[in-house]
């Protein structure tokens, strides 16, 4: 896995355990950092 691929996959997966943990940090950062890894990986 190239490096540039390791900071999308981490916001992804930041973001799911926000959802699942709310309690973290707020449900427009989850999407955010979802969006971000999505849009990362998919590049």
């Amino acid at each position: 896995m190239p490096i540039h691929n390791i900071q999308p996959l981490v916001a992804l997966i930041a973001g799911i355990l926000i959802l699942v943990f709310p309690r973290l940090l707020n449900y427009v950062v989850a999407l955010y950092l979802i969006i971000i890894g999505i849009l990362g990986l998919t590049r």
